[in-house]
């Protein structure tokens, strides 16, 4: 039976159908899940299932960028089915997927569970989304998301922190049963609770999702500030791909880079709404530009974390409250700025995607935005494999002498091997890609700006 949606309210209200409420408890289970497995992820097929660094950023960038590639596709497969009976498929997929990752630690097994979670996640995304803007009028919408977006953002705060707890007191395998038991708590929400919204006129066929596809990615402008923006996000990346591999490489376990990633969002829930105030006037080519300029500044920070060492020695104290190692630091002040990085970008990049969409179509182009993400988890997490391999390499792969050397310099009592001499050259890289972004940014708006000069005369 179909839960009605709320029509023509008196008042505003924060009233919603029940089947929203198990939606969003059903999504912060996900959330929690997803994020708990994919901070640890890199370092998991690493060290557990024993890819090198080349390849764990292969399966990691396959994995993820195809995971946001897939929504539109398997949201035509839900409306034909059901949003209830998709949600429990996703579901069973998404329990059947982590067990399976932490209960067989076998290259094999860990492509067949990724393949399972990646199906599982790409169903979720659109019919919980799905979910709420049926559960919600026009008018209400706006109040409907707001609820989701904070929903998602305590799954993924909360996951990356009981992952750094699991990490710490059991292993990195026990996040992905921790992550199971997250999807078999929203199955069976789903299966108890959730009762089906009305999806009828909503689809569209895989033949009509293709064709769009293609219009979209023949579209040169709207491709071109894709990849642009790409750039940011493949930076943001590296907080899943680089920064937890090479502080443990570097200082040893017990940092808790899950906790440092926790910075980003923190600083966005804190930030977004005062800066988004404070842009509401600009152009939205300026506040994207603002974030661009701000987000190769994040990865030369770390960079430089040497150089502050060298200056400060291995602890800095921090207003004589406490002390620090540089590293850290540094990485605590580049995330925070990566987050304010994305309150100037996020809120207007829909805005300015709209508008190089051509008339008509701006509903088919925003549809697939998420082609940014795409474009930039490949490309984040492949080149951080490549130089994490390079520059800051797997301590297994280490010659008898230099491990020892590495496992003393751990504990405070020699220097770092030769091998990692130039570890913090993957953020000068890092900080490159941000400035290719920044500039090609200000190309695109030149060269459009001529392009639709000339078009009025």
């Amino acid at each position: 039976m179909t839960e009605p949606t709320l029509e023509q309210p008196q008042k505003l209200n924060w009233r919603f159908p029940a089947t929203f409420w198990y939606a969003n408890g059903a999504e912060l289970c996900e959330r929690a899940a997803y994020y708990g497995m994919f901070i640890t992820l890199v370092r998991y097929l690493n060290i557990d299932i024993g890819f090198t660094d080349v390849e764990a950023g292969w399966v990691a960038a396959l994995f993820s960028s195809i995971l946001y590639f897939l929504p539109t596709f398997m949201g035509i497969m839900a409306d034909k089915v059901g949003f209830k009976q998709a949600l429990i498929l996703a579901f069973v997929l998404l329990t059947g997927g982590y067990a399976l990752l932490g209960a067989f630690q076998l290259k094999i097994t860990a492509i067949i569970a990724l393949s399972l979670i990646m199906f599982g996640g790409a169903i979720v995304k659109p019919v919980i989304s799905g979910t709420v803007a049926k559960c919600s009028d026009s008018a209400h919408r706006a109040r409907a998301m707001s609820i989701f977006y904070m929903v998602v953002n305590i799954g993924a705060f909360s996951g990356k922190g009981l992952a750094a707890e699991l990490n710490t007191r059991l292993g990195l395998q026990y996040i992905n049963f921790y992550a199971a038991g997250m999807a078999f708590t929203a199955l069976l929400l789903v299966a108890i609770f959730y009762r089906n919204v009305d999806t009828k006129g909503t689809g569209k066929t895989v033949k009509e999702a293709l064709r769009g596809l293609v219009k979209v990615m023949g579209n040169f402008r709207f491709l071109s500030l894709i990849l642009i923006v790409a750039g940011f996000w493949a930076i943001q990346g590296q907080l899943y791909a680089s920064m937890p591999t090479y502080i443990e490489r570097l200082l040893g376990q017990g940092y808790r880079p899950e906790w440092l990633a926790n910075i980003n969002p923190f600083v966005v829930v804190v930030c977004v709404v005062s800066i988004t105030h404070l842009v509401r006037h600009f152009k939205p080519e300026n506040a994207i530009g603002i974030g661009l300029l701000i987000i190769p500044l994040t990865a030369l920070i770390i960079a430089l974390a040497p150089l502050l060492e060298s200056i400060t020695g291995n602890s800095i104290s921090i207003f004589g409250l406490f002390s620090m190692h540089p590293l850290i630091l540094m990485v605590i002040i580049g995330i925070g700025l990566q987050g304010l990085a994305e309150c100037f970008l996020s809120p207007k990049f829909l805005e300015y995607a709209s508008k190089q969409a051509p008339e008509g179509e701006v509903g088919l182009y925003l549809g697939y935005q998420h082609l940014t993400t795409f474009f930039a988890w490949l490309f984040g997490f492949v080149i951080s494999g490549y130089l994490l391999d390079a520059y800051c390499p797997d301590p297994r792969t280490l010659s008898a002498a230099d491990h020892a050397q590495w496992e003393a310099a751990l504990a405070g009592t020699a220097q770092m091997p030769a091998a990692y001499a130039h570890a913090h050259y993957i953020w000068y890289v890092f900080t490159g890609v941000g400035v290719t972004a920044f500039v090609a940014l200000l190309v695109f708006k030149f060269v459009t700006n001529m392009i639709d000069r000339r078009r009025s005369l």
